[in-house]
């Protein structure tokens, strides 16, 4: 993805047939290390093609694949006779999931360092 975001920005920016140097330079530019096995493939898939014309390709076939919409059926009622078992185990979930939550919220890095 890394790839192809710094592709489309060297085409938002005029330059309408980018090389590998220049997507390489992008990133550099941020930090980050471009992978040219991926670049090269990118590369190769795009020469000669105009980014205009596939991003309306991609949008008109994102456009087909259905999303969303029916949930699935209800969940099953609980057996008879557990009453204070649920309510134990949400107690549970929801601690985890905080423990979770906490840990996803310092990757290593910040956003705008």
């Amino acid at each position: 993805m890394k790839h192809l975001a710094a592709y489309l920005l060297l085409g938002l920016g005029g330059n309408t047939s980018p090389s590998a140097a220049d997507v390489t330079g992008v990133l550099e530019s941020v930090g980050i290390e471009a992978d040219s096995e991926r670049l090269d493939k990118l590369i190769d898939e795009l020469k000669g093609k105009d980014l205009q014309q596939l991003i309306a390709e991609g949008s008109s076939k994102l456009a087909s694949v259905p999303s969303g919409g029916g949930g699935g059926g209800a969940a099953p009622a609980a057996a008879a006779g557990g009453g204070a078992a649920p309510a134990e185990e949400k107690k549970e979930e929801k601690k985890e999931e905080e423990k979770e939550e906490e840990s996803d919220e310092d990757m290593g890095f910040g956003l705008f360092d």
